[in-house]
């Protein structure tokens, strides 16, 4: 039986599709991968055991992914793939080879409730975010009308109803984004993952059982599957060579912070100096990973302060990328300061690694609200970019690293992690439920 995925072409998410292509292909299934050729930094040749299909919007070429303008674009994807979508799928069901058992798309990409009509097959809704930030997400366009008041009318630190762990501030957002447009793609989301046969969340019962009961009534009365952390349903890589390895292993166990915002969020050249220097005041070994392009007007490390890494030394390494789940599974590493996004968070929680919190947009807020006020496993950094507040927090999360509170609450996480992927555990059972169901269809 064939299963069909649809990812939305941002590394965020598709990684987490990948991850459950591979789950259900270890079930026997067929997969297949539509994408977005200009937009897909997919490589067939890495994933040799699935089928790919592209697709094309009209005038591609004039697109772009990043932060700004993201919803527009979301917006207008989901009204130009529709024909280019259709047809894809019309010809995977012409070829009769395999019966489709059901599609699997990104939660953004409402527009494919419509077609998975068309052709009669069955809609499974992935967000690859959490349970609870998914619920605060959907409430936003309700909301709007309180949240869009004067300081004076609302105050941001109020719980929002029905979800008394988020306040107002830590509703999703995206800067220079139509509150319209936003409440518009919200709107569409809900109304078709309502319409879909089931959803499915990168997440596990003990670590949102309230979200995820609050969900089931949601959307009764279909089924929600969560099974989550994808990643550790899948063997861990060997360890690369990758130049970061050699130099973790030169450190002590526990001893160096991990730095990474990512793989979207930028920095004024101001807010990088600060950091840099925050990083370099605090004393701690640091492993910071820099995107090239991540400073605004800079290339890549043109910012720093001329002779900033030869007066680090040995205590900092600077990079362009890091295989991010085996830097995190290193016994070197003793925190991690993160921007906060689902699949860095979930893989910190997994190695139990605790967090240093900075979210930029989007649902990295609500996620850093659970990290440090819910679960209670890191620690948050503030509004502004300071070295002064940075060398403190930093300080503050790695007095942790051995014995502290928050030490003894992710390794707690840790553990139920690890024991949900295993015969019997809830994520266990429900990929276990998920392929009846894809069966059954």
């Amino acid at each position: 039986m064939r299963v069909i995925f649809f990812p939305l072409p941002l590394e965020g998410h598709t990684n987490p599709m990948l991850h459950l292509a591979q789950m259900l292909y270890s079930k026997a299934f067929s997969i297949t991968i539509i994408h977005i050729t200009h937009f897909s930094s997919l490589q067939p040749s890495n994933n040799p055991n699935f089928t790919f299909r592209s697709i094309e919007p009209d005038h591609a070429e004039t697109y772009s992914v990043g932060i700004e303008g993201i919803i527009e674009l979301i917006i207008l994807l989901n009204r130009q793939l529709i024909e280019p979508f259709r047809k894809c799928v019309a010809e995977l069901v012409g070829e009769g080879t395999n019966k489709i058992g059901c599609l699997i798309t990104d939660a953004h990409w409402h527009f494919s409730q419509d077609v998975a009509n068309e052709f009669g097959i069955p809609r499974i809704v992935l967000r690859t975010a959490n349970i609870s930030a998914f619920l605060g997400m959907l409430a936003l366009p309700a909301l709007r009308p309180f949240y869009s008041l004067p300081s004076s009318e609302t105050n941001l630190e109020d719980p929002l109803p029905h979800l008394p762990h988020l306040r107002f501030k830590d509703l999703p957002t995206l800067k220079n984004s139509s509150l319209h447009l936003q409440d518009q793609l919200l709107t569409s989301i809900f109304i078709q993952t309502k319409s879909s046969s089931a959803v499915i969340f990168n997440s596990f019962h003990d670590l949102e059982p309230e979200s995820l009961l609050n969900c089931q009534h949601l959307f009764s009365p279909i089924p929600i599957f969560p099974l989550g952390p994808f990643h550790k349903h899948l063997p861990l890589s060997p360890q690369s060579h990758h130049p970061s390895f050699s130099w973790l292993s030169s450190k002590p166990p526990k001893s160096v912070l991990y730095v990474s915002f990512g793989t979207l969020a930028t920095l004024q050249p101001h807010e990088f100096l600060e950091i840099a220097w925050g990083l370099a005041n605090s004393t701690h070994p640091f492993l910071w990973v820099v995107r090239p392009g991540m400073v605004s007007g800079s290339k890549w490390l043109e910012r720093l302060p001329e002779g900033f890494e030869e007066m680090l030394g040995e205590r900092g390494l600077i990079v362009k990328w890091a295989p991010q789940r085996e830097v995190l599974a290193h016994p070197a590493i003793g925190g991690f300061w993160t921007h906060c996004g689902w699949n860095s968070t979930i893989e910190s929680l997994c190695e139990g690694v605790p967090m240093l919190c900075y979210p930029c947009f989007g649902d990295q807020k609500s996620n850093a609200r659970y990290v440090t006020h819910v679960w209670r496993i890191g620690v948050m950094l503030g509004d502004k970019l300071e070295r002064g507040v940075i060398e403190k927090r930093i300080m503050k999360l790695m007095a942790e690293r051995e014995d502290g509170e928050i030490m003894k609450r992710i390794m707690d996480l840790k553990e139920k992690a690890d024991s949900c992927i295993k015969e019997g555990g809830s994520s266990f059972n429900s990929l276990e439920n998920l392929v009846d169901f894809i069966l059954q269809k």
